[in-house]
Protein backbone atom coordinates (compact mmCIF):
# COMPACT_ATOMS: atom_id res chain seq x y z
CA UNK A 1 0.00 0.00 0.00
CA UNK A 2 1.49 3.33 -1.39
CA UNK A 3 2.58 4.71 2.46
CA UNK A 4 3.59 8.70 3.46
CA UNK A 5 6.70 8.94 1.35
CA UNK A 6 4.21 7.58 -1.87
CA UNK A 7 1.39 9.31 -1.21
CA UNK A 8 3.68 13.10 -0.70
CA UNK A 9 5.59 12.23 -4.10
CA UNK A 10 1.94 11.63 -5.81
CA UNK A 11 0.40 14.49 -4.83
CA UNK A 12 3.68 17.05 -5.58
CA UNK A 13 3.42 15.27 -9.28
CA UNK A 14 -0.23 15.51 -9.35
CA UNK A 15 0.02 19.30 -8.23
CA UNK A 16 2.28 20.17 -11.20
CA UNK A 17 0.12 18.78 -13.58
CA UNK A 18 -3.55 19.54 -12.64
CA UNK A 19 -3.51 22.35 -10.23
CA UNK A 20 -5.41 25.23 -11.52
CA UNK A 21 -6.86 22.60 -14.31
CA UNK A 22 -10.49 22.22 -15.01
CA UNK A 23 -11.91 18.64 -14.85
CA UNK A 24 -13.73 17.84 -17.66
CA UNK A 25 -15.10 14.51 -17.17
CA UNK A 26 -14.36 11.66 -14.65
CA UNK A 27 -14.63 8.09 -16.04
CA UNK A 28 -15.58 5.38 -13.45
CA UNK A 29 -15.42 1.97 -14.85
CA UNK A 30 -15.75 -0.43 -11.74
CA UNK A 31 -19.09 -0.58 -9.75
CA UNK A 32 -17.29 -0.70 -6.82
CA UNK A 33 -15.36 2.23 -6.67
CA UNK A 34 -17.73 5.05 -5.60
CA UNK A 35 -18.63 4.66 -2.27
CA UNK A 36 -20.77 8.01 -1.56
CA UNK A 37 -24.11 9.14 -3.55
CA UNK A 38 -24.15 12.55 -1.85
CA UNK A 39 -22.76 14.90 -2.97
CA UNK A 40 -22.87 13.51 -7.19
CA UNK A 41 -20.28 12.55 -8.41
CA UNK A 42 -21.67 14.64 -11.21
CA UNK A 43 -20.95 17.66 -9.38
CA UNK A 44 -17.37 17.64 -10.05
CA UNK A 45 -17.03 18.14 -14.03
CA UNK A 46 -16.36 21.44 -14.46
CA UNK A 47 -14.99 22.48 -12.10
CA UNK A 48 -11.28 23.76 -11.11
CA UNK A 49 -8.54 22.38 -9.02
CA UNK A 50 -7.70 24.83 -6.09
CA UNK A 51 -6.05 22.32 -3.80
CA UNK A 52 -4.41 18.70 -3.19
CA UNK A 53 -3.91 17.54 0.12
CA UNK A 54 -2.94 14.20 1.66
CA UNK A 55 -5.22 12.59 4.45
CA UNK A 56 -3.33 9.62 6.24
CA UNK A 57 -2.70 7.11 3.34
CA UNK A 58 -5.65 9.05 1.01
CA UNK A 59 -4.81 11.53 -1.66
CA UNK A 60 -7.56 14.71 -1.71
CA UNK A 61 -8.20 16.46 -5.07
CA UNK A 62 -9.94 19.58 -3.73
CA UNK A 63 -12.33 20.91 -6.63
CA UNK A 64 -14.08 24.56 -6.26
CA UNK A 65 -17.22 25.27 -4.81
CA UNK A 66 -15.50 22.87 -1.66
CA UNK A 67 -15.98 19.75 -3.41
CA UNK A 68 -13.72 17.12 -2.79
CA UNK A 69 -12.30 13.82 -4.25
CA UNK A 70 -10.80 11.50 -1.91
CA UNK A 71 -8.96 8.26 -3.52
CA UNK A 72 -7.81 5.52 -1.08
CA UNK A 73 -5.27 3.61 -2.99
CA UNK A 74 -5.59 1.01 -0.61
CA UNK A 75 -2.88 -2.03 -1.39
CA UNK A 76 -2.61 -2.23 -5.47
CA UNK A 77 -4.22 0.67 -6.66
CA UNK A 78 -1.66 2.95 -8.44
CA UNK A 79 -2.45 6.39 -10.43
CA UNK A 80 -1.32 7.19 -14.06
CA UNK A 81 -0.15 10.21 -15.90
CA UNK A 82 -1.35 10.25 -19.24
CA UNK A 83 -0.80 13.96 -21.70
CA UNK A 84 -2.75 14.82 -24.30
CA UNK A 85 -2.18 16.89 -27.37
CA UNK A 86 -5.13 19.05 -27.98
CA UNK A 87 -7.78 17.07 -30.52
CA UNK A 88 -6.66 13.79 -29.46
CA UNK A 89 -8.27 11.07 -28.20
CA UNK A 90 -8.63 9.94 -24.28
CA UNK A 91 -6.97 6.75 -22.88
CA UNK A 92 -9.12 3.59 -22.33
CA UNK A 93 -9.93 2.76 -19.12
CA UNK A 94 -8.29 -1.07 -19.53
CA UNK A 95 -10.54 -3.92 -17.38
CA UNK A 96 -10.09 -5.70 -15.28
CA UNK A 97 -7.16 -3.15 -14.05
CA UNK A 98 -8.37 -0.20 -14.82
CA UNK A 99 -10.77 2.03 -12.33
CA UNK A 100 -10.93 5.29 -13.63
CA UNK A 101 -9.93 8.28 -15.01
CA UNK A 102 -9.83 12.17 -14.14
CA UNK A 103 -9.82 13.99 -17.50
CA UNK A 104 -7.96 17.54 -17.95
CA UNK A 105 -7.41 19.63 -20.66
CA UNK A 106 -3.94 18.55 -20.88
CA UNK A 107 -4.15 14.67 -19.63
CA UNK A 108 -5.77 12.25 -17.85
CA UNK A 109 -5.31 10.71 -14.41
CA UNK A 110 -5.59 7.22 -14.58
CA UNK A 111 -6.55 4.64 -11.59
CA UNK A 112 -6.04 0.97 -11.71
CA UNK A 113 -5.80 -1.79 -9.58
CA UNK A 114 -4.40 -4.95 -9.32
CA UNK A 115 -5.23 -8.16 -8.90
CA UNK A 116 -8.91 -9.51 -8.37
CA UNK A 117 -10.65 -8.18 -5.49
CA UNK A 118 -11.07 -4.18 -5.76
CA UNK A 119 -10.46 -2.56 -2.46
CA UNK A 120 -9.77 0.99 -3.43
CA UNK A 121 -12.36 3.54 -2.77
CA UNK A 122 -13.42 7.17 -4.39
CA UNK A 123 -15.64 9.35 -1.92
CA UNK A 124 -16.76 12.21 -3.01
CA UNK A 125 -17.51 15.07 0.34
CA UNK A 126 -17.98 18.62 0.98
CA UNK A 127 -16.05 20.97 2.39
CA UNK A 128 -13.86 20.14 5.75
CA UNK A 129 -16.43 18.48 7.61
CA UNK A 130 -16.75 15.83 4.60
CA UNK A 131 -13.03 15.33 4.94
CA UNK A 132 -13.10 15.22 9.13
CA UNK A 133 -15.81 12.20 7.90
CA UNK A 134 -12.82 9.80 6.66
CA UNK A 135 -9.82 11.07 8.47
CA UNK A 136 -9.27 8.13 11.18
CA UNK A 137 -7.20 10.64 13.22
CA UNK A 138 -3.63 9.39 13.91
CA UNK A 139 -0.95 12.13 14.45
CA UNK A 140 0.90 13.34 11.36
CA UNK A 141 4.41 12.64 12.91
CA UNK A 142 6.02 14.92 10.88
CA UNK A 143 4.46 17.43 11.91
CA UNK A 144 4.45 16.44 15.98
CA UNK A 145 6.91 16.36 18.85
CA UNK A 146 8.11 13.76 21.26
CA UNK A 147 5.01 14.94 23.65
CA UNK A 148 2.11 14.30 21.67
CA UNK A 149 3.41 11.24 19.94
CA UNK A 150 4.72 9.68 23.25
CA UNK A 151 1.01 10.28 24.16
CA UNK A 152 -0.50 8.62 21.02
CA UNK A 153 2.06 5.60 21.74
CA UNK A 154 1.42 4.98 25.07
CA UNK A 155 -2.64 5.51 25.24
CA UNK A 156 -2.98 1.20 24.64
CA UNK A 157 -0.54 -1.36 24.92
CA UNK A 158 0.06 -2.53 21.49
CA UNK A 159 2.64 -3.93 20.10
CA UNK A 160 5.14 -1.91 18.11
CA UNK A 161 3.82 -3.34 14.97
CA UNK A 162 0.37 -2.72 15.21
CA UNK A 163 0.77 0.73 16.79
CA UNK A 164 2.49 2.33 14.26
CA UNK A 165 0.12 1.24 11.33
CA UNK A 166 -2.95 1.67 13.27
CA UNK A 167 -4.48 4.86 11.49
CA UNK A 168 -6.17 5.58 14.04
CA UNK A 169 -2.90 6.67 16.45
CA UNK A 170 -0.58 7.58 13.41
CA UNK A 171 -1.09 8.48 10.15
CA UNK A 172 0.80 7.47 6.99
CA UNK A 173 2.31 4.73 8.12
CA UNK A 174 2.13 1.17 6.60
CA UNK A 175 3.71 -2.63 6.37
CA UNK A 176 6.63 -1.52 4.63
CA UNK A 177 8.02 1.43 6.45
CA UNK A 178 7.03 0.65 9.71
CA UNK A 179 9.43 -2.61 9.18
CA UNK A 180 12.07 0.37 8.04
CA UNK A 181 11.47 2.43 11.27
CA UNK A 182 11.89 -0.29 13.84
CA UNK A 183 14.91 -1.62 12.28
CA UNK A 184 16.31 2.02 12.60
CA UNK A 185 15.14 2.07 15.96
CA UNK A 186 16.65 -0.88 17.13
CA UNK A 187 13.39 -2.08 18.49
CA UNK A 188 11.44 -5.56 18.48
CA UNK A 189 7.84 -5.45 16.23
CA UNK A 190 6.91 -7.27 19.12
CA UNK A 191 8.14 -4.98 21.89
CA UNK A 192 4.61 -3.15 23.60
CA UNK A 193 4.26 -0.04 24.08
CA UNK A 194 3.55 0.61 27.50
CA UNK A 195 6.64 -1.07 28.07
CA UNK A 196 9.17 1.28 26.42
CA UNK A 197 11.72 3.22 28.52
CA UNK A 198 11.27 6.86 27.46
CA UNK A 199 14.90 7.15 25.70
CA UNK A 200 13.28 3.99 23.75
CA UNK A 201 10.89 6.26 22.80
CA UNK A 202 12.60 9.02 21.90
CA UNK A 203 14.67 6.89 19.77
CA UNK A 204 11.30 5.63 17.65
CA UNK A 205 10.42 9.15 17.33
CA UNK A 206 13.83 10.00 15.55
CA UNK A 207 13.86 7.20 13.34
CA UNK A 208 10.39 7.28 12.43
CA UNK A 209 10.88 11.25 11.42
CA UNK A 210 14.19 10.52 9.95
CA UNK A 211 13.21 7.13 8.26
CA UNK A 212 10.09 9.17 6.33
CA UNK A 213 11.84 11.87 5.64
CA UNK A 214 14.90 9.81 4.39
CA UNK A 215 12.34 7.73 1.54
CA UNK A 216 10.60 11.10 0.77
CA UNK A 217 13.42 12.77 -0.53
CA UNK A 218 14.61 9.76 -1.90
CA UNK A 219 11.33 9.14 -4.01
CA UNK A 220 11.21 12.59 -4.71
CA UNK A 221 15.04 12.48 -6.00
CA UNK A 222 14.27 9.27 -8.15
CA UNK A 223 10.68 11.08 -9.66
CA UNK A 224 12.72 13.74 -10.74
CA UNK A 225 9.79 15.82 -11.58
CA UNK A 226 8.33 12.94 -13.68
CA UNK A 227 5.30 11.18 -12.49
CA UNK A 228 5.67 7.99 -10.45
CA UNK A 229 4.69 5.09 -11.62
CA UNK A 230 6.61 2.66 -10.07
CA UNK A 231 5.28 3.09 -6.96
CA UNK A 232 6.19 -0.17 -4.84
CA UNK A 233 6.02 -1.64 -1.22
CA UNK A 234 9.58 -3.23 -2.10
CA UNK A 235 12.57 -0.75 -2.51
CA UNK A 236 15.74 -1.37 -3.59
CA UNK A 237 17.60 0.58 -0.74
CA UNK A 238 15.23 -0.98 1.82
CA UNK A 239 17.07 -2.23 5.17
CA UNK A 240 14.93 -4.90 6.05
CA UNK A 241 11.59 -4.40 4.28
CA UNK A 242 10.95 -7.84 1.70
CA UNK A 243 14.45 -8.48 2.40
CA UNK A 244 14.11 -12.22 4.24
CA UNK A 245 17.47 -14.26 4.24
CA UNK A 246 18.97 -11.38 2.97
CA UNK A 247 22.13 -9.69 5.16
CA UNK A 248 21.18 -7.03 7.51
CA UNK A 249 22.99 -3.69 6.01
CA UNK A 250 24.14 -3.15 9.60
CA UNK A 251 25.38 -6.73 11.51
CA UNK A 252 25.26 -8.76 8.13
CA UNK A 253 22.76 -11.62 10.43
CA UNK A 254 20.30 -12.72 7.89
CA UNK A 255 16.72 -10.96 8.02
CA UNK A 256 13.77 -12.98 9.12
CA UNK A 257 9.97 -12.63 9.10
CA UNK A 258 7.05 -13.26 10.48
CA UNK A 259 3.73 -14.18 8.46
CA UNK A 260 0.65 -13.43 9.47
CA UNK A 261 -2.50 -13.36 6.87
CA UNK A 262 -1.29 -11.67 3.52
CA UNK A 263 1.16 -9.65 5.34
CA UNK A 264 4.50 -10.00 6.82
CA UNK A 265 7.09 -8.64 9.18
CA UNK A 266 10.96 -8.41 8.66
CA UNK A 267 13.20 -8.11 11.58
CA UNK A 268 17.14 -7.89 11.96
CA UNK A 269 17.31 -10.83 15.02
CA UNK A 270 20.95 -9.55 16.17
CA UNK A 271 19.91 -5.68 15.94
CA UNK A 272 16.53 -6.08 17.44
CA UNK A 273 15.65 -8.32 19.51
CA UNK A 274 18.50 -9.43 21.19
CA UNK A 275 19.13 -12.39 19.52
CA UNK A 276 15.96 -13.90 20.10
CA UNK A 277 13.91 -15.57 16.81
CA UNK A 278 10.06 -14.17 16.85
CA UNK A 279 7.39 -17.24 16.29
CA UNK A 280 5.69 -16.94 12.79
CA UNK A 281 2.40 -18.39 13.68
CA UNK A 282 2.47 -21.01 10.80
CA UNK A 283 5.79 -22.64 11.36
CA UNK A 284 5.81 -22.50 15.15
CA UNK A 285 2.18 -24.19 15.06
CA UNK A 286 3.74 -26.65 13.13
CA UNK A 287 7.16 -27.30 15.05
CA UNK A 288 5.51 -26.78 18.43
CA UNK A 289 8.52 -27.11 21.22
CA UNK A 290 11.03 -27.73 18.01
CA UNK A 291 10.26 -24.29 17.22
CA UNK A 292 13.96 -22.67 17.22
CA UNK A 293 14.18 -19.81 20.20
CA UNK A 294 17.60 -17.86 18.53
CA UNK A 295 19.50 -17.65 15.57
CA UNK A 296 22.29 -20.25 16.75
CA UNK A 297 19.40 -22.76 17.11
CA UNK A 298 18.20 -21.94 13.88
CA UNK A 299 21.59 -22.60 12.64
CA UNK A 300 21.27 -26.06 14.17
CA UNK A 301 17.94 -26.85 12.55
CA UNK A 302 18.83 -25.95 9.01
CA UNK A 303 21.61 -27.80 9.10
CA UNK A 304 20.04 -30.86 10.42
CA UNK A 305 17.59 -30.28 7.23
CA UNK A 306 19.84 -30.01 4.73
Amino acid sequence: MPELPDITVYIEALEARILGQTLETVRVASPFLLRTANPPLTEAPDKKVVQLRRLGKRICIGLEDDLWLVLHLMIAGRLHWRPIAPGTARPKISPPRGLAAFDFSNGSLLWTEAGSKKRASLHVVRAEDGLRSLDPGGVELLNSDLEHFAAALLSANHTLKRALTDPRLFSGIGNAYSDEILWEAKLSPLALTQKLSAPEIKRLFEAIRSSLTHWTDRLRAEAAGKFPEKVTAFREGMAVHGRYQQPCPRCGTKIQRIRYASNETNYCATCQTGGKLLADRALSRLLREDWPRSLDELELLTSKLK
